[in-house]
């Protein structure tokens, strides 16, 4: 570990503080706790750790490696130079939290630029900027839900099509209020619609949530739906792929009063799984509800544009005891990184790569259809990611595919007992023609097995 200080300049800022000795900062520790005995290896120099950190990484296999159509929440597309570029510059890359607006101004900007963005894109009045990733978010649309009906309704309704991660994540979010029930998301019915969810909802009813599209790839419009649940005095919260967004209906569009969900399809990096980004947007009636923060846009006395944290109470951030929600850390580069990309893409852009992942992704699908012992439901309408109906277990199939160099699907037996030796592929602009066609090959070759 590297420790920048001299033993002077330790010795210097003890006695400023009044203590004798560094071991004295310890005395309140228990003596058998104080100072373990640590197995660590001998000291390296920093050549030699960077030869070890390389080593590590070489035995890791990334989709640089291999040809990924593997999905479910987080996805393989192409990130732009520039992002990266930007990030990297200094004053955004130490930027620390926007509380003073006064030496803050370019953190608030591209914050204000990144809520005003999600905003449009998912049709809704605002939205924070930001949550740690899709699941704390879609549970942060029940926690708003909640304080809305100031916990006078406790029904939540989920649907088993929402991303199992972000309904695990929202069952844990609201086990600790009392007299609450969350139900719906029975994965012994993975394919229920939005419509089997409508005997569920009641007066007692908080929220409605629903993914679009969702976990299985399928895009249902929702304006009806939207309708009957509002008729029912209800919020209804949509868990979006933003990129989807570009190509389909808006949530707002289709009278939606949350939208939630993983931004990291724009411009962020798959990573090993984070960080990510989480998008929250709402109408504009449960502002104050919403957690995160919210840059506002103002001007000052000199008539100058300037921009400033609004609305949301100071405890919100820095006070738990008195915040409605968790304290929220703003992902303040994962935000600028998803601005850069759309500002970047522009909306024909956006549409673009949404339509390359749409039509590879139908096309992969018949092309799988037609391999003997594999099977695509064609009927229902999909964006990037399609369920296929497997002849053997699908850890067996992507075992195989991986020894040709190919990431296989999402094994949904892991989540859905009834979907055993059922296979999630996605497809995106990254997968060229070639790529789907050594995939089909693979297939076609463990079919004749």
């Amino acid at each position: 570990m590297y420790t920048p200080h001299t033993d002077s300049e330790r010795e210097e800022m003890l006695k400023v503080i009044g203590v004798p000795s560094i071991e004295s900062l310890f005395e309140d520790v228990p003596a058998e706790y104080r100072f373990p005995r640590l197995n660590l290896p001998e000291p390296l120099t920093e050549m030699e750790v960077a030869a070890q950190l390389q080593e590590l990484a070489s035995i890791n296999e990334t989709t640089r490696d291999l040809i990924c159509f593997l999905g479910a929440g987080a996805y393989n597309h192409y990130v732009p130079a520039a992002v990266d570029a930007i990030l990297r510059r200094g004053e955004f890359y130490t930027a620390y939290t926007p509380y003073q607006p006064e030496v803050s101004q370019g953190t608030l900007q591209a914050i204000f630029e990144y809520q005003s963005l999600i905003a449009n894109l998912t049709g809704m009045d605002a939205s924070n900027a930001s949550h740690y990733d899709g699941a704390t978010a879609t549970a942060e649309a029940a926690v708003l839900a909640y304080h809305h009906f100031r916990g006078k309704r406790t029904r939540f309704v989920v649907s088993p099509s929402v991303n199992p991660q972000y309904r695990a994540v929202l069952r844990t979010y609201m086990n600790g209020y009392e007299n609450l029930e969350v139900i719906g998301d029975d994965t012994n019915h993975p394919f229920a619609t939005v419509e089997d969810l409508l005997p569920l909802v009641d007066p007692n009813t908080a929220l409605v949530v629903v993914q679009y599209p969702d976990f299985f790839g399928r895009v249902q419009d929702l304006t009806r739906f939207a309708q009957k649940v509002h008729e029912a005095g209800a919020l209804l919260a949509v868990v979006v792929n933003p990129l989807a967004l570009a190509l389909f209906k808006s949530p707002g569009e289709m009278g939606a009063d949350i939208a939630c969900g993983e931004g990291q399809p724009l411009g962020i990096p798959l990573s090993y799984g984070g960080p990510y980004l989480g998008i929250f947007a709402t109408k504009k009636d449960y502002v104050r509800k919403m957690a995160g923060r919210l840059v506002g846009e103002t001007t000052d006395k000199e008539g100058r544009r300037g921009y400033v944290l609004t609305l949301t109470a100071r405890e919100q951030h820095i006070r738990r005891e008195k915040a409605t929600s968790n304290i929220c850390t703003n992902q303040g580069l994962m935000a600028l990184a998803a601005t850069v990309y759309m500002s970047l893409l522009g909306k024909t852009g956006l549409r673009q790569v949404a339509e390359l992942c749409y039509h590879k992704a139908h096309y992969t699908a018949q092309q799988i259809n037609q391999i003997p012992g594999f099977e695509v439901d064609l009927k229902a309408p999909f964006f990037h990611e399609f369920v296929v109906k497997c002849p053997d277990s699908v850890e067996e199939i992507n075992e195989y595919l991986l020894d040709n160099g190919i990431l296989g699907g999402y094994d949904l037996g892991n989540d859905y007992p009834h979907l055993k030796n059922h296979m999630l592929l996605a497809v995106t602009e990254m997968n060229t023609r070639e790529d789907i066609e050594i995939l089909c090959e693979a297939l076609k070759e463990y079919s004749h097995d």
